[in-house]
Parts: structure tokens; sequence; C-alpha cells
């Protein structure tokens, strides 16, 4: 026991290592950065689409940050921070010019491995707690030679190197769920980022919308971590005179332009120098701001023109020292190596992944999917129709009821599932563009951990209003009955993952996918019984037909009569409704079902492949 309590203690101050002393020190060069884009065009009928010049985002920044150093990035919004930041994290598309390397080699695969990044906005699950969220996170971010006690131990050492062991058993909460503070959310967004132990972390707007002691605390926390020998690049918006000295090396953007670059403390000294200094005492940022907007104590000063003074000051009296201060670092040739030979890409096996994200999604959603609200409206709707189909022997009833199942149960499964990706688009990006996890086992993980609900409630309806409506009393008709919506369920669902997927917008794909059920629904073959040629095609791809014909044939065989008048008997399969479908080909149903369920999935799998990848 003595043994493995030592084990344990051991384990844990290994653990507590990591965040004394970097793996691999990083140099991080940026030179003549210049990031472009081409503007949005705006309605359909735009002439002068090719004429339109590029919008110029970046334009030629360059500096250095070594290792032990914090660079702190300032300048009003819209001046192109967390662009930069985006581009020297490896994580920005588009038109992206100039050298940026990492220990003078450009961004890999390997290098992914090193670097965290932390978002503005905390993207976290809301209903799970401090720990869980660490936890899952170590279990697919650090590689699979550490065994899932030690990932456990690893992300109990972060928890307590924050300061964040009084919340860790407290939920993440959301903006309609009572949660931990806004101060201790970004904590654990920074812990997510320290388990693997970084040693390029860059973060963007880390103090925002907090008090300035709570800033003052994130602020030390990355302080501490700078002393390890990483490299920290941060955004940040108005920080106080404490914070502003905390900085090693300060860069100010306006409007894309570099207007000063170099130690936070000589800042001052270097505007004093080009004629720029505050008439009183005042924040050093507050000042620098000032600046970068153009704005200056005369408010007759243009400020454009006090701009391009600065812009044209910083190239003639600073540009040069910080070309030289690249070239002794290219001179020195210190660069450190990353691990040679095959680089695997994930740190887990897909089956490791897979259930991490399973576990996780199952604990996050247990909440929403197994809601009384839902569990509630079925089960409304299934009484309902019960008492309304009640002990029902009527033939066009019979097939009413059909009907209706077709048609609800595409309907709800569909619209349930049309909110899925977009719900986790955030997540998903954040996630996938650190290198996390496969996209298969994400999808994979997602579909199966959705299946009991999407499978229970279309089960309890079946067996509450069969019964309650008098359908056959055989277990083959209440069977193919009830796999058959079963089956139908989970087509339904394919197609909302599938718009949800393209589409990517709750609103716009819940339009679409009303549009395009609306549609199956009417080409079904129960509204309309002679469908013209020229769309009768719709009926060849809709989810309610196949489903509709399925579910008459589990009722009702060729041959079987029905009264159809005083002493008078007809064949089922000369009633209007059933003949309009007709009772045979059920193979062609279930093969062309089958496929449905295979394609729709598909086709949300590649579109989902476009989210969380930088484009170069």
């Amino acid at each position: 026991m003595e043994e493995e309590m030592a084990d344990i203690q051991i384990t844990q101050l290994e653990s507590a290592a990591i965040f004394k002393k970097t793996n691999l020190p990083v140099t991080l060069k940026f030179e003549n950065v210049v990031y472009k884009i081409k503007p949005k065009k705006e309605g359909l009928f735009n002439s002068s689409s090719k004429l339109e010049e590029e919008k110029i985002i970046l334009k030629g920044i360059t500096g250095i940050v070594f290792p032990g150093e914090m660079l702190a990035m300032l300048g009003p919004s819209g001046s192109g921070k967390t662009t930069l930041l985006t581009g020297l994290g490896g994580r920005l598309s588009g038109r992206l010019a100039g050298s940026i390397t990492y220990n003078g080699k450009p961004f890999t695969n390997a290098m992914k491995r090193y670097t965290g990044f932390v978002t503005q906005d905390d993207i976290l699950y809301p209903h799970l707690t401090v720990t869980e969220t660490l936890v899952f996170t170590a279990l697919l971010r650090l590689p699979k030679t550490l065994s899932h006690e030690e990932k456990v131990v690893h992300a109990e050492a972060v928890i307590s190197q924050l300061g964040l062991t009084k919340c860790k058993d407290s939920i993440i909460g959301g903006p309609l769920l009572r949660g931990i503070s806004g101060g201790e959310r970004k904590r654990v967004s920074i812990g997510q980022e320290m388990l693997i132990n970084p040693s390029l972390l860059f973060l963007d707007e880390p103090t925002s919308g907090l008090d300035s002691t709570t800033a003052q605390k994130i602020v030390s926390t990355l302080w501490e971590l700078v002393k390890g020998g990483r490299t920290i690049v941060m955004t940040i918006h108005q920080p106080s005179s404490r914070l502003f000295y905390m900085f090693h090396k300060v860069l100010l953007l306006s409007e894309g332009n570099p207007l000063y670059f170099g130690r936070g403390e000589d800042a001052m000294g270097y505007f004093s120098s080009i004629g720029f200094s505050p008439l009183v005492a005042m924040n050093p940022s507050d000042f620098l701001l000032d600046l970068a907007n153009g704005v200056l104590d005369d408010p007759q000063e243009d400020q454009a023109s006090i701009k391009q003074t600065l812009v044209t000051a910083f190239k003639t009296n600073l540009l040069d020292s910080v070309k030289e201060e690249l070239r002794k670092f290219d001179d020195q040739q210190v660069h450190g190596k990353l691990h040679k030979g095959k680089f695997s890409q994930w740190s887990n096996t897909w089956w490791q992944q897979f259930s991490v994200l399973f576990r996780r999604g199952m604990k996050e959603r247990k909440h929403e999917s197994f809601s009384g609200l839902k569990i509630g409206q079925v089960l409304v709707v299934a009484f309902l129709c019960g008492l309304l189909w009640w002990q029902s022997k009527d033939i066009q009833d019979q097939i009413g009821l059909m009907f209706f199942y077709s048609g609800f149960w595409g309907f709800y499964p569909l619209f349930q599932a049309i909110f899925t990706f977009p719900q986790e688009r955030m997540m998903l990006e954040k996630e996938r563009s650190s290198g996390m996890y496969r996209l298969s086992s994400y999808f994979m993980s997602r579909t199966v951990g959705d299946l009991p609900m999407e499978l229970v409630l279309p089960t309890i309806f079946v067996i509450i209003t069969y019964w309650m409506a008098g359908l056959k009393p055989f277990a083959p008709n209440f069977f193919s009955t009830l796999f058959t919506l079963l089956f139908s369920v989970l087509v339904s669902q394919g197609l909302g993952l599938a718009l949800g997927a393209l589409v990517m917008d709750q609103k716009s794909a819940t339009i679409l996918g009303s549009v395009i059920m609306l549609s199956f629904t009417l080409a079904g073959g129960y509204y309309v019984h002679h469908v013209p040629s020229f769309i009768a095609w719709i009926k060849y791809i809709s989810i309610s037909q196949y489903t509709f014909k399925l579910l008459i044939g589990s009722q009702f065989e060729p041959g079987e009569t029905y009264p159809c008048g005083l002493n008078a008997t007809c064949y089922v399969e000369d009633f209007p409704a059933i003949k309009s479908v007709g009772l045979g080909d059920k193979a062609i149903s279930v093969v062309a079902l089958g496929i449905m369920l295979v394609a729709y999935r598909l086709l949300a799998y590649v579109a989902l492949m476009r989210i969380g990848v930088t484009k170069k």
C-alpha cells in the first residue's frame, strides 16, 4: 500500500514538473507577413466582381519572440491582431504571404503537438464539470504511451497549477446555465492547452470581459508559464499599467500596419523620441491605443496623417533593428530540433478516440436527450393517436394511421438531427484544428451516441398506438411495422445530419429540411394518386413513399379482402390508397432506404471534412 502511494506521489510530481520546463524551446520568427482577402460580394448581380481589389489586412509585419518571452499585440478593433495571431498559430486559411518559422522551420503536424491555442471565446461543454472537461481533453490529447491513470493525474496537476481546485467539481455552465465564473472558465481553456505542455502558446484576448483583478491573475499565471522556457503570444485589449509592464515585448498595430515592436518598457521612450508623448501621466496601453487610432490631445490633428507619420517613423527608426535581431538569430543557428523519424499524426488510436468521445458525448447530452419535454411530447402524441384511432376497423383509417406514422417519424428525427452539427461547429473547429481526434471517430461516436433516444422513443410510440388502434395482433405484423418505422427514423436522421452539416446554419437548414420533407410527403402516394409524369421522379427519392409502402405491406397482403358495401367484399390491393403504392416490390423499398441511409450519412461526413481544417 505504501509503495502504491509512493508511486502515485512520484507520478503527481512528474506531472507537476511538466509546468516547470518545456520539452522543446521554440523561437517564433515572422518576417514581412502580408494577408489579403477578397471582399464578399453583396447581391446577386455584381458586375464589378472582376474589378474588385483585394483587401489587405496585414501589411508586412515583422518580429521575433524567443523562449521565455511573452509578446502582447495591441491595437484597436480591426487592426489585424487576431488575424496575425491566427496566422502565427498555423490556423489561417487564404492568401498569407511572408515567412513564419518555428526554430527556423515552417509549421508542420509535428509542430502542432507543441502548440497551444486559446480562442477568445471559451468553447466548452456547459454540462461537464471542470475535472471532466480537463480529463476528457487529457485522454484525447496526451499520447497513448501514458496510461489512463497517468493522464488523469496530468489533468489534476493542471487543475492545481491553475488554481481551479475549489471549482473542480462545478459544471462549466453557459448563458442559460449557472456555472463557474468567467475567469475560471478562461483558466479551464488555458488548462486544456497546458495539458500537452506546449512550447508555444497563443491566446486571443485572454482578459476580455474580465475585471482587472481576474485579468491580473490570468496574466500572472501566464508569466509563471513563460519562466519554463515557453514562448507566449497574445492579443490583448487595453491592459492595465501593471499588466503592460509584465510583457517582455509589445507589438502595436493600426489598420494592419506595425507602429511599434520592441520591449514594453521602451515603448513610451520611443514615441517620445519621435515627438509623441502624453501631456499627463497615463496608462501606457491607453496612450498607445490613442496613437493607433490617430488620436492626440489636439482635436484639430488629422487622424489619417498621424497614423501615416507613425507608420513611416516605424520603418525609419525601428524596422532595421528588428530585422537585425532576426538576422542574428539566423546566424546563431540555435534551431531546436523536433523529434526525428516517422511522426504519428494522432496521439491515440481510433478506438480510444471513439470511446472517449462517446463517453463525453453521453455525459454532455444526457440532459438534452432524456429530457422530460421530448418524452412528454411523444407520449402525448402517441396517446392522442391511440384515442383517435381507437380499435378502428375501417381500412381507410388504418391506412391513414400508417401514413401518419411515416409523416410524423419523418419530420421529428429530421429536425432533431438538423441541429446536431451547427450546434457543435465551434467545438469541432477548435478540436479538429488542434489535431485532437480523427473526424471519423467523432462522427461515429456522435451517431452511435444518438441512437438510444432515436430508437427508444419511436419504439414506445409504436407499442402504444399499435395496440390502441387495434391493428393486426400478430407478432410478424407488429415487428414488421416497428422495424420499418425504426429504419425510416434512421434514414430521416441521416438526412437531417446531412442538411445540418452542409448548411451549418440552424435557421436555413430547418427551412430547407421542411421543404424537402414536405415534397417527400406530398409525393408519398397518399394525397395524390396520379402524379404528373414530369414531377413523378420525386417519389423515387421520397423517404415517405418507401416507408408508407412498407408499412402498408406490414398490415395487408395480396388476396385479403375488406367489406366494401352491404354483403360485399373487395380485395385490399384494389383499394385506391393501396393501389397507388402497391403491395409488391418490398425488397426494392428496403434497398432504396438502405442506400439513402448510407448516402445521407456519407454526405454529412464529407461536408464535415471542411470544418477545422486550414486551407493552404
